[in-house]
């Protein structure tokens, strides 16, 4: 254990790893489950638990509250996505936000439908929603989305009063999912193409960081990234955050866009797979069976086969170049 950890305050380290909660839902599930377990399987149950837990499966077809109630749930939620459905980047193909949607809600059955739109509108800047996205463009866009969800509807706000000349030092601190909901992200930016004074906006989010209680980016990559033009869009601020390696490097969910494709232990266990199964296909000995002549004789027309649906090939790599989307 680290000195860092022996000095910390018990109560402040639980409520940090939010530890209570995880006990409150493995309770739940408990009592939920009661029925099914065996006697003296408690203990077991317990354990395989946090072995979930601490593998970041625990969140696979919980609901949306489950889901985004911690960090740690968001980072595994997040992994969870990539592992399951980074061949979609591998073939290249391109999906529109629909789409995109129902992958997410097979991971998380109510996954709302405003957080896969708010996520597209990163990368297509608020252009047409039935575009098609690379799965590079969307998964880091729905990363900064979702794990930095409060943060962005509180400087969507910040940024809103910045454009239309109110009083922006009124930091907007959303305590719940209730009044994060109330809140929206700039929806038209017309009235000033140019955006607002990037160390204007830096110094509202300052302000607004001192008071938070939820994650945000780092305040010195927040800078980095205001830092590279004088005035900014909100969009190209989500843009510039969705693929600044640092911030994604602070998450912690998703590797590198070099690495996108890479999962090295999928793909070994996937290799064995298809190995067990081109060894069983030619030890299986051949089929001895034979089809009385009577049985032949009750059928009227052999069964036909569907012709298969060819696919058309895309030559993608996933890159944001692959997106058909303007760039502002």
């Amino acid at each position: 254990m680290s000195p860092e950890r022996l000095s910390q305050p018990c109560p402040e380290y639980l409520a940090q790893r939010h530890v209570l909660t995880y006990i409150e839902d493995a309770l739940a599930q408990l009592l939920e489950n009661k029925d099914d377990l065996e006697q003296g399987s408690i203990p077991r149950f317990f354990s395989e638990y946090f072995t979930s837990v601490s593998r970041g499966t625990h969140v696979l077809f919980r609901e949306f509250d489950f889901v985004q109630i911690t960090p740690h749930n968001r980072v595994s939620f997040l992994r969870l996505f990539w592992k399951c459905f980074r061949t979609i980047a591998r073939n290249g193909d391109l999906l529109t936000v629909k789409e995109y949607h129902s992958l997410l809600q097979m991971l998380c059955p109510d996954f709302p439908m405003d957080m896969t739109q708010k996520a597209a509108r990163i990368v297509l800047m608020d252009d047409a929603m039935d575009c098609l996205m690379s799965f590079s463009d969307f998964i880091y866009a729905c990363q900064i989305q979702f794990y930095y969800s409060e943060f962005l509807e509180s400087a969507a706000a910040l940024y809103q009063d910045l454009l239309t000349g109110k009083n922006a030092n009124t930091v907007i601190v959303p305590t719940s999912r209730s009044a994060v909901s109330r809140l929206r992200q700039p929806s038209n930016e017309s009235s000033s193409p140019d955006g607002v004074e990037a160390a204007q906006f830096y110094q509202c989010l300052e302000s607004l960081c001192e008071k938070y209680k939820h994650n945000y980016p780092p305040l010195t990559l927040i800078a980095e990234v205001l830092s590279s033009a004088p005035r900014l869009t909100f969009y190209g601020f989500l843009m510039a955050l969705a693929k600044h390696p640092g911030i994604n490097q602070t998450i912690g969910a998703l590797p590198n866009k070099l690495d996108l494709l890479v999962d090295e232990m999928m793909d070994k266990e996937l290799d064995k797979i298809v190995a067990q199964l081109s060894a069983s296909s030619i030890t299986q000995p051949p089929n001895t069976c034979t089809i009385p002549s009577r049985d032949l004789a009750r059928v009227a027309s052999p069964r036909k086969t569907l012709p298969a649906r060819r696919r058309p090939d895309l030559e993608s790599d996933g890159s944001t170049e692959e997106t058909d989307s303007s760039e502002n």
